[in-house]
C-alpha cells in the first residue's frame, strides 16, 4: 500500500514538474508572441483550459503529500515529508499570491511588465516542483 501511495505521489509530482518546466520555457515566453488583438481571448482561454489540467493534479498531489506528512513511510521520516509539504505550500502560495493575480491582470490585455513578472515569478514554482520531484523519487527508491 505504501509503495502505491509513493508511486501515485511521485507520478503527480513528476507530472506537475514537467508541466512547470514546459510552462516556464515554452508556454509563458510564447505569450509575448500573441497578437495584441487576440491576447484577451487567448488569456481567458488559457486560464480556463489550464485549470482543467492543473487543478485536479495539484489537488491530488496535495492530498497525497498530506497523507505522507501524517503517516511518513518507514525509512523516510517526518522531517523529509515536512520538507516536501513545505515546498508544496510554497507552490500553492506562489500560485495564488503571484501567478493567479498576474493572470487576472493580463485578462485586460498584454502588458510587457506584467508578463515579465509572470515569467520570473514562475521560477519559484518550477524550482520547488523540481526539488519535490527529487524528494518523491528518493522516497520511491527508499521504499
Amino acid at each position: 500500500m505504501i509503495s502505491l501511495l509513493l508511486a501515485c505521489h511521485a507520478a503527480a509530482t513528476l507530472w506537475m514538474t514537467g508541466l512547470a518546466w514546459f510552462v516556464q520555457l515554452v508556454h509563458y515566453p510564447l505569450m509575448a508572441a500573441v497578437p495584441p488583438e487576440a491576447f484577451i481571448i487567448y488569456e481567458r482561454l488559457h486560464r480556463q483550459r489550464t485549470t482543467w489540467i492543473v487543478a485536479p493534479l495539484m489537488l491530488a498531489e496535495a492530498a497525497l503529500a498530506a497523507w505522507l506528512l501524517l503517516a511518513p513511510p518507514a525509512g523516510i521520516g517526518h522531517r523529509w515529508t515536512a520538507a516536501g509539504a513545505g515546498l508544496l505550500a510554497l507552490i500553492w502560495i506562489s500560485t495564488f499570491a503571484l501567478q493567479v493575480p498576474l493572470h487576472e491582470r493580463l485578462t485586460g490585455g498584454f502588458d510587457e511588465r506584467l508578463h515579465r513578472r509572470l515569467v520570473r515569478s514562475h521560477w519559484l514554482r518550477t524550482s520547488a516542483w523540481t526539488l519535490r520531484s527529487a524528494l518523491a523519487l528518493w522516497w520511491l527508491a527508499a521504499a
